[in-house]
């Protein structure tokens, strides 16, 4: 998922990005109409409700889905040959994680995959975006597969048909096996081949039931935190390192992504980036090119260089040399996805740094903006703004931008943390209004010509929820970790009505 695992506050590049942004900052900004001008000249700029007068149809074969990622939901960390990842050597340092919790069992998802479908089933999804453990795959991320890692997926990938639901995969959610972290991880180049050699030998594997595959979700988002904030794994505080990782994932993309399709020409290929409505502090010029500034080093950062084999105009000031930029990797990044996908959650504020902000901060010389979180809208439990608006802004500003590409809603959601009432029950109203309101912002967007094939909510049952533990809870089902009992709550009990008509009621 997505950002407490951002918490981009405190850190080097945050003193000079950042006043008060709530998790990944470099994660999250798609410019508002406000700085790009308004896309639907009828609705306000800052309005964030849409007409709930009536209802909402979606197109035709629109894809229902949840999204969940394997270190969250797996368990089983040490069993049937699966090597050590980053986060399973960062969840058992103390003091990483809250709590001290792990996801040595998390959702024991490994043994249970059964009731996790028949919790799908029940929502009546048609899509599952899940990820796959590299280290499950290849125990030290070189080598020749672990068949009974392979075994695992094919299993959950004929019984995901067998039910009538996509298989939605995910190559890379964020834990890397640790021998190659060892050997330096996203900073050291080779990386980039050893990624895209475990993805050959899964697509070859896995292929033949599983025709749509996300690549990397939230590079943005792994890198910041594992390699400039240290607040996710690795745990590294390196601005060198966070610039050296994002150039070696952007190689990795490019080389992955020939290396699909060059297994199954047919596939179709994205990455699920995250992004985040950003709107200026104000009217003046110095902020609304402080947002176009933001916008380029959250949205574009890894989204361009695949689909232009560039880095944003934007951040023409970037250090090659640092970032260990070779003439012909512009190239070598080039992947023309064949959707983009967006995991979405709130928007963001930018502003330019004062002369003296920019002397007391070093980097701000390198990324000259600010962000603050946004605080106009409700919260959730995790403290992030509700904004719907945010939802509709991203979707019509990368439709526009990019010759309106296919788009999924790989990820979008929100955490509340009502358990069971007596009888029983979990009445999450705030979830069910969350989802609502967002998804009328999407059909508006629809409406206003955007490309959307699915929407995946975040996430299909509580999980363990990054840095933040067992402590946050984002599902559509109520899991019980001690007797790992999955209780389906209202909010999914409402989604799978939304699915079942395909439309937004009232």
């Amino acid at each position: 998922m997505r950002l407490t695992r951002r918490e981009f506050a405190q850190s080097a590049l945050a003193a000079s990005l950042t006043a008060a942004l709530p998790a990944g900052v470099l994660s999250a900004c798609s410019v508002s109409s406000r700085a790009a001008g308004s896309v639907h000249p009828s609705l306000p700029v800052k309005a964030n409700q849409f007409d709930s007068s009536s209802p909402v149809e979606f197109p035709r074969n629109f894809f229902w889905g949840a999204a969940t990622a394997a270190y969250q939901i797996e368990g089983a960390w040490n069993e049937d040959g699966k090597g050590e990842s980053i986060w399973d050597r960062f969840a058992h340092t103390p003091g990483k994680i809250k709590n001290g919790d792990t996801g040595d069992v998390a959702c024991d998802s490994y043994h249970r995959s059964r009731e996790d479908i028949a919790l799908m089933r029940a929502m009546n999804l048609t899509s599952y975006r899940f990820s796959i453990s590299w280290p499950r795959i290849q125990a030290a991320g070189s080598g020749p597969a672990n068949q009974k890692g392979l075994d695992y997926y094919s299993r959950l990938i004929d019984a995901l048909l067998n039910a009538k639901i996509r298989p939605f995969v995910t190559l890379y959610h964020w834990d890397l096996p640790q021998a190659l972290e060892d050997a330096g991880g996203w900073t050291n180049r080779d990386t980039a081949a050893r990624f895209a050699d475990y993805v050959d030998l899964t697509v070859r594997a896995l292929g033949d039931g599983v025709s749509d595959w996300i690549l990397f979700n939230e590079p943005s988002a792994f890198t910041d935190l594992g390699y400039l904030e240290g607040k996710h794994a690795p745990g590294r505080q390196s601005l060198f390192a966070f610039l050296r990782a994002s150039h070696t994932v952007n190689l990795a993309q490019g080389t992955a992504f020939r290396a699909l399709k060059a297994a199954r020409p047919s596939a179709r290929v994205g990455t699920a980036f995250s992004m985040s409505a950003c709107q200026p502090a104000s009217d003046s010029e110095q902020d609304k090119l402080a947002t176009e500034r933001a916008h380029a080093i959250t949205n574009l950062w890894f989204l361009e260089p695949a689909l232009k084999g560039s880095y944003p105009e934007a951040l023409a000031f970037l250090p090659e040399t640092a970032m260990g930029i070779k003439s012909d990797d512009l190239d070598k990044m080039r992947a023309p996805l064949d959707f983009i996908g967006i995991n979405l959650y709130y928007r963001t504020i930018a502003s330019a740094p004062s002369a003296m902000e920019r002397l007391a901060h070093a980097q701000q010389w390198l990324f000259p903006v600010k962000m603050a979180a946004a605080q106009e809208g409700p919260k959730t439990d995790l403290g992030w703004e509700v904004w719907p608006r945010a939802l509709y802004d991203v979707v019509t500003r990368i439709s526009r931008d990019f010759n309106r590409p296919q788009i999924e809603i790989t990820e979008s959601g929100c955490a509340y943390n009502e358990g069971p009432g007596q009888d029983g029950v979990i009445r999450d109203t705030s979830r069910i209004e969350y989802h609502r309101q967002y998804l009328r912002a999407l059909a508006r967007a629809i409406a206003d010509g955007a490309d959307v094939r699915g929407y995946h909510a975040w996430t299909l049952m509580d999980n363990l929820e990054w840095a933040e533990g067992f402590s946050q809870r984002f599902g559509l089902a109520y899991t019980d970790f001690k007797t790992q009992l999955r209780t389906i709550k209202e909010s999914g009990r409402w989604y799978a009505k939304v699915a079942a008509e395909n439309r937004l009621q009232e």
